[in-house]
C-alpha cells in the first residue's frame, strides 16, 4: 500500500456537514478544504472564495465560524477547495471574501 507523503493533520471545519474536515499538509503549505470553502458553487454559478449555497450547508453559523480555523494558517498556505480553483496568498483574505459573499 502506498503511503501518504508527509504528515497530514486533520482540521475540523464543520458547517457544510457536521463532520466536515480539512486536511493540512503543513510542510507543503497546503490545506484541502473540501466543501468548507469553495471557489466555484456549481448550483449558483458564484465564483470566488465562498461557502456552498445554503441548500447544501447544514449549519451556516457553524460554517462561518469554521473559517476562523483557516484564518489561523500561515500566509502563503495554498487552499485546495472541493470545487473550483486553488487559492493562493493569505488564507484570511480568502475567508474574508467568503464572509463578504455571505450565504446565498
Amino acid at each position: 500500500m502506498d503511503q501518504v507523503p508527509g504528515r497530514p493533520q486533520t482540521v475540523a471545519l464543520p458547517g457544510h456537514t457536521q463532520g466536515s474536515t480539512g486536511y493540512l499538509f503543513p510542510e507543503r503549505g497546503l490545506l484541502f478544504t473540501g466543501d468548507a470553502l469553495v471557489t466555484h458553487d456549481g448550483l449558483t454559478g458564484h465564483t470566488g472564495p465562498t461557502l456552498v449555497c445554503r441548500g447544501f450547508t447544514h449549519d451556516t453559523p457553524t460554517a462561518l465560524a469554521s473559517l476562523d480555523r483557516i484564518d489561523a494558517l500561515p500566509s502563503g498556505t495554498v487552499l485546495l477547495p472541493g470545487h473550483g480553483e486553488p487559492v493562493t496568498g493569505a488564507p484570511h483574505a480568502a475567508t474574508g471574501q467568503a464572509r463578504a459573499a455571505g450565504q446565498r
